[in-house]
């Protein structure tokens, strides 16, 4: 690499971790803060906790005041079943739309599209009034059904483009062994494991971080999300600090650390299909 290359390069590197560190400053200072007692908070709010000022009184007022177990277990169940659903449902749509050519397949495609922007909170009375008419308000069905629903059209535009660049003859010769179509299916995902982890990666932190429909269709106690339950509990112990920036660590702390676990996937994805 010649010496202007490498000179590029490393400023490059240099801004991108600027830009990091600028966007992780904020979720650190609530973290170390969250373990330190009130008057440490304001006096020392950049420093890190010492035998001095070390508390958990925020957590401790957190599992006195709030389920957050519970919260977090609706969170985790709505989460993963609609990714499991976006992603179940996604792959047969874009197989079926990458490998079958039919009259509306295009049509089909371009109205998938549509749902990319089109906001699906601008359907909220409808979708409230179909949940009221299907006994689905304040169940996790229906938070899981419609980020279902919000998480499909991103889906099946990501799958679509990696399927199509998948070799035609892998798939017949599968056929040509007698495989089925469904078999082709299932043997097709490794193949596009990269878009998948992408899907799993942009789809997630919408998800985990919503508070819109857990708070109209599931805002019951035995149903609230850890989103909704952290807003509630800011809402009525705003001046306790400690227990304020103890229930932010717990609604950041989890998207964070899933976001990390998908990652690596959402970069193989975007340079695959960069490569390709």
């Amino acid at each position: 690499m010649t010496r202007p290359a490498w000179l590029g390069a490393l400023a490059v590197h240099v801004a991108l971790l600027a830009y990091s560190a600028l966007a992780l400053f904020p979720v650190l200072l609530v973290i170390v803060n969250a373990f330190k007692d009130r008057l440490a908070i304001f006096s020392a709010p950049y420093a890190l906790p010492n035998a001095q000022t070390f508390t958990l009184e925020g957590f401790r007022t957190l599992q006195a005041t709030a389920n957050f177990p519970a919260y977090f277990l609706n969170s985790l169940l709505v989460t993963g079943g609609a990714l499991f659903l976006i992603i179940l449902v996604s792959s047969m749509a874009a197989f079926a739309l990458a490998e079958y050519e039919f009259r509306l397949n295009t049509l089909t495609g371009l109205y998938l599209a549509i749902g990319i922007m089109v906001p699906i909170r601008l359907g909220t009375v409808g979708i409230l009034q179909l949940a009221v008419d299907l006994n689905l308000v304040n169940t996790l069905w229906i938070l899981i059904l419609v980020y279902t629903a919000q998480g499909i059209p991103l889906a099946v535009f990501v799958l679509s483009a990696f399927m199509r660049q998948l070799p035609r003859d892998l798939k017949d010769a599968a056929r040509i062994d007698g495989a089925s179509e469904y078999r082709i299916y299932w043997l097709t995902l490794p193949l596009v494991r990269p878009a998948i982890g992408s899907v799993l990666a942009i789809s997630m932190i919408p998800i985990w971080n919503d508070l819109w429909f857990p708070l109209i269709l599931a805002p019951g106690e035995r149903t609230k999300t850890v989103v909704l339950g952290a807003s509630v509990f800011l809402g009525q112990f705003v001046n306790d600090y400690n227990a304020v920036l103890a229930a932010l660590t717990l609604a950041i702390v989890p998207a964070v650390l899933l976001y990390f676990a998908f990652s690596q996937q959402l970069i193989r994805g975007i340079t695959s299909g960069a490569v390709k």
